[in-house]
């Protein structure tokens, strides 16, 4: 089953538009004080203790439907054991010297801002003739006209599966749209039909660099993009640090735009991507942070925290869900590979080191045989190269393993090992000896 989410906007008569501004006020109101009772009792994660602790005064105080109250626990319980996983990996990280800052999520009880609520299909909303939603409030039920993506919209008439949705009031816009998950059909492919297989290699230079075993590549340059976040960033940076009145104003209408552009970015690239019959390879960024450490704050140069800056900025996990998605729309399919030594390995004769990477430069230069590259369309390649082994085992073993699944270092060194004999053509350079170098090789 593929999930995505369909975003409808509501066109509410001015009576229908303060029944959803009462819900959704009341359902945040009722957030808070679950929160802050949650916090009260030792920060629970738990959503039977914290349902039967708030569920009579949800309903009481603040007027909430059963269903409803039934929700916001859960939803509370959900950020709660988010943050004690947070504090979890600073503990971890600070024993292993990865970082001396002690997390404060948990300092105090988190505190909800936007004006969403949760509904159950069925329940709390459901589908009327002539695209109208009945949508639940606190004073019955009103109905609503719709409006969005056409594609969406024909999912919904045709009856896929619905599950639930939120509302979601934009300030800027002052409009309420209506997110609703549908599960879809994943399509059944089978390793016999793909007919193409390619590789994906994330970064910031280009935001994405695709290639394919018949050596046809693209480059997403990530230039404009970054151009334009970055005047989104000094706009909000100047009216923060103005702080008036009507800056306020600015920064409320600015809210979202930015992280808008970069969704709409990552749609398009995802589009191009997601080809007809394809096995798609991308990297698995678990961890990529730690494999990647570079220099933060005052230890760091005005480059450097540049670099970071965009680093942090740019979702890439998100383009990977588009492609993912994207990919089963039109009968494709997205497998995660091992990201490690992916732009430090030669693809002529396996050789692997950070000396491959002048300065961490664009180029790439083999130490052992002399093989040069963009260092992105490299590691595109070796990407494409582990896809291909990832279809390989699948025709062998009959299944599909979308994500590496390996611990302990002995399993680990046997993968990277069969990585290393890999190939990108016949051209190798069977005669170069390359002794393996003592140092410690990072990721990326």
């Amino acid at each position: 089953m593929q999930v995505i989410t369909a975003k409808l906007k509501l066109n509410p008569t001015a009576e229908q538009k303060e029944a959803l501004r009462e819900v959704s006020l009341a359902y945040r109101d009722a957030l808070n004080y679950a929160s802050q009772v949650a916090f009260d009792l030792n920060k629970t994660s738990s959503g039977n203790k914290l349902q039967k602790a708030v569920y009579n005064e949800l309903r009481a105080r603040f007027g909430l439907g059963a269903q409803m109250a039934c929700n916001v626990p859960r939803q509370v319980s959900a950020t709660y054991k988010s943050l004690w996983t947070k504090v979890k990996q600073n503990v971890t990280a600070i024993k292993a010297g990865h970082t001396k800052k002690l997390y404060k999520g948990l300092d105090k009880a988190p505190k909800y801002v936007s004006r969403t609520v949760t509904l159950n299909y069925q329940r709390d909303y459901s589908f009327k003739t002539e695209q109208r939603v009945s949508i639940n409030t606190l004073n019955g039920r009103v109905v609503v006209p719709y409006e969005g993506y056409n594609k969406h919209l024909q999912l919904i008439a045709n009856c896929a599966k619905i599950g639930a949705a939120k509302i979601v009031y934009q300030r800027s816009s002052k409009t309420y749209y209506l997110m609703v998950s549908l599960e879809i059909e994943a399509p059944t492919i089978e390793p016999t039909t793909i007919t193409r297989i390619s590789g994906v290699d994330v970064g910031q230079r280009y935001l994405a660099v695709e290639v394919d075993l018949q050596n046809k590549a693209k480059f997403y340059s990530g230039k404009a993009a970054r151009h334009k976040a970055d005047r989104y960033h000094k706009a909000r940076k100047t009216l923060q640090r103005k702080g008036t009145r009507s800056a306020k104003r600015r920064l409320i209408a600015l809210s979202g735009r930015e992280r808008r552009f970069i969704a709409d970015t990552n749609h398009q690239i995802a589009k191009q991507i997601a080809k007809p019959n394809s096995l798609i390879g991308l990297e698995d960024l678990t961890g990529i942070r730690d494999r990647t450490k570079s220099k933060s704050g005052k230890r760091a140069s005005k480059k450097q925290r540049k670099a970071n800056q965009n680093k942090a900025k740019w979702s890439f996990a998100e383009l990977h869900g588009y492609i993912d998605y994207k990919a089963n729309l039109v009968g494709s399919l997205a497998t995660k590979v091992r990201a490690h030594y992916t732009s430090q390995s030669c693809v002529r004769c396996g050789h692997t080191s950070k000396a491959n990477r002048p300065n961490k430069g664009l180029l790439f230069r083999c130490e052992c045989c002399g093989f040069e590259l963009h260092a992105d369309l490299l590691g595109s390649r070796n990407i494409a190269l582990r896809t291909l082994l990832v279809r390989q085992d699948w025709m062998s073993t009959g299944i599909l393993s979308l994500s590496p699944n390996v611990s302990g270092n002995e399993a680990k060194a046997e993968i990277l090992s069969r990585f290393s004999e890999l190939r990108w053509s016949l051209d190798t350079s069977p005669h170069c000896i390359c002794e393996p170098s003592g140092e410690q090789i990072s990721g990326g």
